[in-house]
């Protein structure tokens, strides 16, 4: 079992460092691979990124407590995304084009050509904190997995993932990651999908499966139980509100910054294709592996994000189980380097406003944000889902707003812009302070209430414009 799972960071390390040859040796080369990356390399890029340890130990763990509802969060999530994805990838990928920026913050900031630096800033700061605590996440949903498999500390899957994701992002930027992440996206699904298919046929088959699971009370219910409306209505309010974290994305730095780099926008509609099939047939997988944990353990008695490694341990060939734990590795390393890049393109780019220009400079700022999540890691070892889900509705209800404002055409000054990002970012950190995620996700109001002030400035605009043509 270790030798297939060290066999495989080898393999994605050697890919990575590879693509030191291909490298310019330029920023615009370091942080969007000089925007000349093919559609299937982005579409499996910018998957792999987003499904990431949350979906291996997270959204696994998820499942396995609240059964078949965890749909909903499915349904939500894809849809919000492929909603978004209609008209806001294009606009992005074409304002790439115009202002020459290399930072998700400097695209935005500087979308109509002016340089609103403080904006730029602001966005910059809550990138670099948020994506360190989610880079630190991704070190600890990995080094669960080895704790359980082969019981080492959990320190050393943290060290261990850290050091690889170091090494081929120095080597290559963020074309390693974009390289890197497509051979790790086909073995997660291998991983997963191998593990689906064992633990069905030791259920007994799908009759058996269900025989089994209806066992379980509420497991196979359509509805969560802990509704704040019970029924349908409820749990159409549950879907909606997960509908948010899907349109979420466009809010996280890491995954737009694979659109960004893609070679042309005749081929978007391409990427979003790789994309859209890998991303459900795998999140079907996952809840499936998910719900059928609950067959083989019970609640309580350990960590849930545990189950899937767990499972694995029990149900295949040691080297079929390294194979599994590669691809949870895979899934924390796709999204790890993915943050630690933009953390280091938010530092060194729209933080310091482009005063550090080498890219021996850039590479020791990437190392820096590498040690800083890597320290994360091993002070938090907290929930991964609740990690991730924090982190995600932070930077999407900052971000968000803004970007569907701009791409509508809208042009906000800086200083509303900036009201909005904050006040966004601030009631979704209240929402999850006050326990209000439990109802429903925190990242709705943050968005809802960001597109409420510019909302708010236009008609105050309008207002203002019809007095004095008055």
């Amino acid at each position: 079992m270790v030798y297939s799972f060290l066999a495989f960071l080898l393999f994605f390390g050697l890919i990575g460092l590879s693509s030191v040859l291909k490298s310019k040796g330029t920023k615009k080369d370091y942080y969007i691979a000089s925007s000349s990356v093919r559609p299937s390399l982005v579409g499996l890029s910018a998957v792999s990124t987003n499904n990431s340890g949350y979906m291996f130990i997270g959204m696994i763990g998820y499942t396995f407590v609240n059964g078949l509802s965890s749909l909903w969060v499915m349904i939500g999530w894809i849809g919000g995304d492929f909603l978004s994805s209609l008209y806001i990838h294009r606009k992005l990928r074409n304002t790439v084009s115009t202002t020459g920026e290399v930072s998700f913050a400097g695209t935005l900031s500087n979308w109509w050509g002016d340089k609103n630096r403080l904006l730029q800033k602001t966005i910059g700061l809550i990138t670099l904190v948020f994506l360190l605590a989610y880079a630190g996440a991704q070190l600890v949903a990995g080094s669960k997995a080895l704790e359980v498999l082969f019981g080492w500390p959990l320190w050393a899957g943290a060290v261990m993932g850290a050091g690889l994701v170091l090494a081929y992002c120095i080597a290559g930027g963020i074309r390693a990651s974009i390289w890197t992440d497509a051979a790790q996206s086909i073995v997660m699904i291998v991983a997963m999908t191998m593990l689906l298919f064992v633990a069905l046929r030791d259920a007994g088959g799908v009759s058996g499966a269900i025989h089994h699971l209806g066992e379980v009370e509420g497991f196979l219910s359509l509805f969560p139980d802990d509704l704040i409306i019970p029924g349908l209505a409820g749990g159409f309010l549950f879907a909606v509100s997960w509908a948010f974290a899907g349109l979420s994305v466009i809010g996280q730095p890491h995954i737009m910054i694979r659109f960004m780099a893609l070679n042309t926008n005749e081929h978007m509609r391409s990427a979003k294709w790789w994309y859209y099939v890998w991303f459900t047939f795998f999140y079907l997988a996952a809840i499936g592996v998910g719900m059928l944990s609950r067959i083989y353990f019970t609640e309580g008695a350990f960590d849930e994000e545990l189950a899937l490694p767990m499972m694995a341990q029990e149900l295949l060939h040691p080297g079929l189980a390294g194979v599994i734990l590669a691809g949870v590795f895979a899934a924390t390393m796709s999204t790890a380097d993915s943050v630690i890049l933009s953390c280091s393109s938010a530092f060194t780019h729209d933080v310091l406003g482009s005063k550090i220009r080498s890219t021996a400079g850039i590479k020791i700022a990437t190392g820096c944000i590498t040690l800083g999540a890597l320290g994360w890691a091993l002070v938090n070892q907290q929930s991964v889902f609740n990690l991730v889900i924090m982190a995600w509705s932070g930077l999407a209800s900052a971000f968000a707003p803004l970007l569907i404002v701009l791409t509508l055409g809208m042009k906000p000054p800086q200083h509303v812009s900036i009201l909005a990002v904050i006040t966004g970012f601030i009631t979704a950190l209240l929402w999850r302070y006050f326990s209000l995620h439990l109802f429903v996700y925190e990242g709705m109001p943050g968005i809802l209430v960001g597109l409420g002030i510019f909302l708010a400035y236009r008609i105050h605009r309008g207002r203002s414009l019809k007095e004095m043509t008055a």
